[in-house]
């Protein structure tokens, strides 16, 4: 019985040690921090390619050389898919700037500036629980508002301007919404279908929530981090 316990004993002494050793713990968040951030880099710049395709594909896919109104249409149904794409890989790099903020906040901060507290008391355990089950830091509509706002919006207007002038400026005999007409679709169903889908861009962009990611920049006077007490 005391040969068990003892066992045991040696087994679990070790995790205990290697979680108060200060030395030990600040070599392991440093190596941990250098990784993540690592991470969040690769995520970022994945981020930054499926941008440039957007900016590059999407204007130019509504310059077809066809005055048919379908151009425009077609390139704002492509500009969602890449939407889409773009914000489950905006979830996945959350992952990893929560956790690099989460390392900033109340391991650098503290070690820079002992005499401040915490950002958050539970933080070891918070990053622990993460480490060991992952999980998604945001819901897929925040991450889809994130990227309207940021970019794809302002991409989709100009699409929708673009759809704009086919439909009037090379039908000078007609009247919209008749020119928008597609196919056997009728023009005002056409234009009332193009009217909802830019409605719900600006309601998924711009309704007011709550914010689930971790925030980095706060609204503050530029340059106030530079003045001495």
């Amino acid at each position: 019985m005391t040969d068990t316990t003892d066992d045991e004993s040696t087994q679990t002494e070790p995790r205990r040690e290697f979680g108060y050793d200060l030395s030990v713990l600040n070599a392991v968040l440093g190596h941990a921090y250098r990784g993540e951030l690592a991470r969040e880099t690769t995520w970022c710049s994945r981020l930054d390619q499926t941008t440039t395709w957007s900016v590059t594909v999407m204007p130019r896919s509504s310059r077809g050389r066809s005055r048919a109104p379908t151009t425009p249409t077609t390139s704002s149904s492509l500009g969602c898919g890449r939407l889409l794409i773009e914000a489950r890989r905006y979830r996945d790099y959350d992952v990893y700037r929560a956790r690099v903020r989460l390392l900033q906040q109340n391991f650098l901060a503290t070690t820079l500036d002992p005499s401040q507290r915490d950002e958050h008391s539970d933080w070891r355990t918070d990053l622990s629980d993460d480490y060991r089950r992952p999980t998604l830091k945001i819901t897929l509509l925040e991450a889809i508002s994130n990227r309207l706002r940021r970019i794809y919006f302002a991409l989709l207007t100009v699409l929708c301007l673009a759809w704009l002038f086919r439909v009037t400026a090379f039908a000078p005999g007609e009247n919209f919404p008749d020119t928008a007409a597609i196919a056997s679709a009728p023009g005002a169903v056409v234009a009332g279908v193009v009217g909802t889908f830019y409605v719900g861009v600006l309601v998924l962009a711009f309704w007011p929530r709550e914010r689930e990611a971790k925030e980095e920049f706060r609204e503050t006077e530029a340059g106030d981090w530079k003045e001495s007490e």
